[in-house]
């Protein structure tokens, strides 16, 4: 145990509610966010779990471990969702692309849109981006937390990629684009019903989860497969069975020891459902990059006034401390400061090459880019897209799971495996 980071841990807590309670008097989600995102983060780091590892772990290693788990935490929520969705349609409310100024809104349908070319093509340059970038969009901002500076580095360029991809907006979303308009705007309950929607996924999920288990058994006959391997400090410690509330024993089962990923999914599932419960969305996390790319830009004398970024401009002259969202993401790269902390694992970690910075570089570019062709990232497009039962959520899935591999393939050609 390292007193030093534990009790710095416990500041960042203090440090943290103190935060959360000057946001209440502004607005009261606003701390609601922040604590979400504590917990977020927090689940992310003591887990592992990100939505990258769940294609990248599987094709470097053959291990579908963390893609399985990704399976069960969309098969959690969408029981949660089906119910807060047919709730909802029961008192007369209705999908957001079909609502009116005075209707109702079916929670987290704002997720749901048409599955076109922008969302295949942000879904397919995104999953490039995360190969490259080491970690998705969530997992950037619990990498900052952890101390990776290579995160430190993804983290701007994915903003930077926003703005690229926000100008490029009224060429990939003008009515009449190629981009925008072959598509299918589906919400499946509308065809299928809320009962009939959730026996079809859980249908596709079963497929998927096959699949899986296909490629794992392939690549354990190609004696390709590498399962992961738990760090001696994450595991369970042996113990002689008596319970002692002050004890090392003790410390490193509530702090230290590593959570699995089928834990972390029913938490994400839980803290996605609050989510949707007290701000009647889903969860997204791609579009504060761009606000704080933005908002730097401007510290440093750059106006922007293409009528693209407008949006943008005006949010971040609202102030970022109003914006609930980017609480939420400095409150997931807190969540994780707290887990390393509280586990005295904290360090610093700047070990890079100039080739692997300028890979992480284009990483988060790419993903930047890609989210904003699809309208978010893989918990925006995907996860709330999906969950939401949007047919769009699926067509990303397919678009970033093949960006992931052409992007592993890719990254196999700049950086050889070493013998």
């Amino acid at each position: 145990m390292k007193k030093n980071q534990f009790i710095a841990g416990i500041l960042v807590i203090i440090l943290f509610l103190v935060f959360a309670n000057y946001l209440s008097a502004r607005n009261a989600t606003l701390p609601v966010q922040l604590i979400i995102g504590l917990m977020l983060g927090y689940v992310f780091t003591r887990s592992r779990f990100g939505f990258a590892g769940g294609v990248r772990k599987t094709y470097f290693t053959g291990d579908g471990a963390l893609a399985k788990a990704i399976i069960l935490l969309f098969l959690l929520t969408i029981i949660a969702t089906a119910g807060i969705h047919y709730t909802a349609f029961n008192k007369g409310a209705l999908p957001n692309f079909a609502a009116g100024p005075d209707d109702m809104i079916i929670p987290g349908t704002n997720f749901v849109q048409k599955a076109n070319l922008n969302v295949f093509l942000g879904g397919l340059i995104f999953g490039i981006g995360m190969i490259f970038g080491g970690c998705c969009a969530s997992g950037t901002l619990t990498d900052v937390g952890e101390g990776e500076a290579r995160a430190l580095l993804v983290l701007p360029f994915f903003g930077f990629g926003g703005i690229i991809g926000s100008l490029l907006g009224p060429i990939m979303k003008a009515d009449g684009s190629v981009f925008k308009e072959v598509g299918v705007l589906l919400y499946f309950p509308d065809k299928f019903g809320y009962v009939g929607t959730v026996v079809i996924y859980a249908v596709l999920f079963a497929l998927l989860y096959a699949f899986i288990r296909s490629y794992e058994d392939k690549r354990k006959s190609q004696n390709t497969y590498k399962a992961e391997v738990y760090e001696d400090w994450q595991l369970p410690l042996e113990h002689d069975g008596k319970f002692k509330l002050f004890s090392y024993a003790t410390y490193h089962k509530i702090f230290v020891e590593r959570w699995s990923f089928t834990v972390a999914a029913f938490l994400v599932a839980l803290l996605y459902t609050f989510i949707m419960n007290t701000t009647g969305t889903g969860w997204g996390v791609s579009g504060p990059y761009a606000l704080w790319a933005i908002w730097g830009l401007e510290k440093v004398g750059v106006t922007f006034t293409a009528p693209a970024l407008q949006g943008q401009v005006e949010t971040v002259a609202k102030g970022l401390m109003n914006n609930g969202v980017s609480l939420r993401n400095i409150g997931i790269m807190g969540g994780a400061l707290i887990g390393v902390l509280l586990a005295g694992r904290f360090r610093f970690n700047t070990k890079m090459s100039v080739k692997e910075a300028l890979t992480y570089a284009f990483g988060g570019l790419m993903m930047g880019i890609g989210a904003s062709f699809s309208g978010g990232c893989n918990a925006g497009a995907l996860y709330s897209g999906l969950v939401n039962f949007s047919l769009s959520g699926w067509l990303f899935l397919v678009a970033m799971v093949i960006g992931g591999v052409l992007g592993s393939k890719l990254y196999m050609a700049v950086f050889p495996p070493q013998a």
